[in-house]
């Protein structure tokens, strides 16, 4: 998105000399979409950007998935995943199960203390949203700080690390996307600005106000990219000097954070679809963001959603704050994911429906990632689904 910013120090003209006190130059580095073509920032480096000194394999965790056959709607417990009488012994980064992905979007969950090694996703955007604890994300463009309720957005390609701070762990909600991820256009003028209609502003977004000061020699940086036929996989590269070298820079492309507090809820007289709460928007599938909020006055108004199908795409709900209404006798709780597959309908839970009639309010806090190609299973999805969910509205079990 269209909004500048500049930190440090730079020359009055770009692509000009920038000298240090010495008069040695800086190295300028263009870091931008979509060729020349797209957003963009100009770093400036004290030493060369792509001097490296070695590069070898980086293992993954588990990437491999399996198609959902046969199709059900899904209900994976996270909090499974790394029980709180284990505290975790993982970062961030490598620390992340895999819960579910196609060729355009993956979605992961990990909790951590430790901090993450340097990383740069070279694959795509990533959104981080923060379930609890707290951390400072330090990056090539200068640190972050980010609480429970942010979404961090990491550029592609932005060599990063997550320094957890406080005594709670931090528990990450992670997307990862092929390509970039921005807020959805029908907020934005022609010009890249948020209009006035859109749910949030660029007062809401917080990126670095200062460059990071790093130094050191042979540091080590973890790669994830994909070298074809769909493949993704990991290179660790030492570099001369350190990343985290940069003096200056300005423009349209840098990391951010976005308290979810800070979505204004759209609503209505009658039941608002989906599309009212697009947070993001990504290559094939849009994230939106359920707050707390006033909901239908018609009435006659039904609150919950309708049931409904997902005729061109799979929907995915994280659960992780407040009280879900139409999800009342599922098994739905804090750290719950629901996976509902293009297909067949779904919708609120039996006794939801009526019971929602006359409520003004709903206290709910849920991150929903659509998808318009069909998601498969991940080896953290499987390790915690809660086999009984695609019943519960029926009552019984298979036939």
């Amino acid at each position: 998105m269209a909004f500048y910013r500049r930190v440090g120090a730079v020359p009055p003209k770009r692509h000009t000399q920038h000298r240090d006190e010495q008069g040695c130059l800086y190295y300028e580095e263009l870091m931008g979409e979509e060729g020349f073509s797209g957003d963009s920032s100009l770093l400036y480096h004290r030493n060369l950007p792509p001097a490296i000194v070695d590069a070898t394999d980086w293992n993954l965790p588990d990437q491999t998935t399996m198609p959902n056959h046969p199709l059900r709607h899904r209900h994976l417990r996270l909090h499974t995943l790394f029980p709180d009488d284990r505290p975790p012994r993982t970062d961030v980064v490598t620390g992340r199960r895999l819960l579910l992905g196609n060729m355009d979007v993956r979605i992961a969950y990990v909790v951590a203390l430790r901090a993450s090694p340097l990383y740069r996703n070279a694959i795509g955007d990533e959104l981080v949203y923060l379930e609890s604890g707290s951390a400072v994300v330090e990056t090539v463009f200068g640190p972050l700080t980010a609480h429970q309720g942010d979404h961090v957005l990491i550029p592609r390609a932005t060599t990063h690390r997550w320094l957890p701070t406080g005594p709670e762990p931090l528990r990450a909600y992670v997307i990862e996307a092929t390509g970039h991820i921005t807020p959805p256009k029908r907020y934005l003028s022609r010009f890249g600005q948020l209009l006035e209609h859109a749910p949030y502003c660029e007062r809401d977004l917080r990126g670095p106000t200062e460059t990071s000061t790093s130094t050191g020699t042979d540091v080590e940086v973890l790669v994830k990219h994909r070298p074809g036929g769909g493949r993704i996989v990991g290179t660790r590269m030492v570099y001369a000097s350190h990343p985290f070298d940069v003096v200056g820079w300005d423009g349209c492309l840098y990391p951010f954070a976005f308290d979810i507090a800070d979505f204004e809820p759209i609503t209505g007289r009658i039941h608002q679809p989906p599309p009212v709460h697009q947070a993001f928007e990504g290559h094939n599938f849009v994230v939106c963001d359920f707050v707390p909020r006033k909901v239908d006055y018609h009435p006659l108004s039904i609150p919950v959603p309708y049931y409904h199908s997902n005729v061109d795409s799979d929907e995915v709900m994280f659960y992780c704050g407040g009280d879900y209404a139409a999800r009342k006798g599922s098994g739905i709780a804090l750290g719950s994911v629901s996976l509902h597959p293009g297909g067949y309908a779904h919708g609120p839970h039996p006794g939801s429906y009526e019971a929602s009639i006359g409520v003004q309010s709903v206290d709910e806090l849920a991150v929903m990632v659509d998808t318009f190609h069909p998601l498969e299973l991940g080896e953290g999805a499987l390790a915690c689904e809660d086999p009984n969910y695609a019943w519960t509205w029926s009552g019984r079990g298979p036939a």
